[in-house]
């Protein structure tokens, strides 16, 4: 498998590479297959969420993707009623953000090793714990 396109986070003032794919438990969670096409093999899921955590509460705010009909994704498509911002309840589980430098680059899903992670835990889109770790720690 080739190296994924990372969802984007806005945190802390900083939009950062993240290593999680919170859109994907919704789709499974509300019985939802939705037809993107996936354009290059960087991209396999075929769209790329932007999100940003609010007063410690994570939220979509973008989305960018192609379906099988050539119409273009956004939040809306998904979320008609809250076009530009939706607040992630669904998402329960961690999400891992990149930060500093790659230190070893693996060409495969989201396996590359940076000089810094953080692991936030989720709970119905509530940060329930932040950690970071230095390369070689366990998170």
């Amino acid at each position: 498998m080739t190296r994924q396109t990372s969802e984007t986070l806005l945190y802390e003032g900083k939009t950062v590479d993240m290593r999680t794919t919170p859109l994907h438990d919704y789709f499974t969670l509300a019985g939802i297959a939705p037809n993107f096409l996936a354009l290059y093999s960087t991209l396999w899921r075929g769209y790329v969420g932007s999100w940003e955590i609010i007063d410690g509460r994570l939220y979509l705010i973008g989305l960018r993707g192609t379906l099988v009909d050539h119409t273009e994704a956004s939040v809306a498509t998904f979320f008609p009623d809250f076009p530009d911002r939706v607040f992630a309840h669904w998402y329960s589980g961690t999400i891992h953000i990149t930060l500093g430098t790659t230190l070893k680059h693996v060409h495969e899903g989201f396996a590359s090793t940076q000089a810094r992670d953080v692991v936030l835990e989720m709970e119905r889109g509530v940060v329930k714990h932040t950690e970071a770790c230095l390369e070689g720690e366990a998170a």
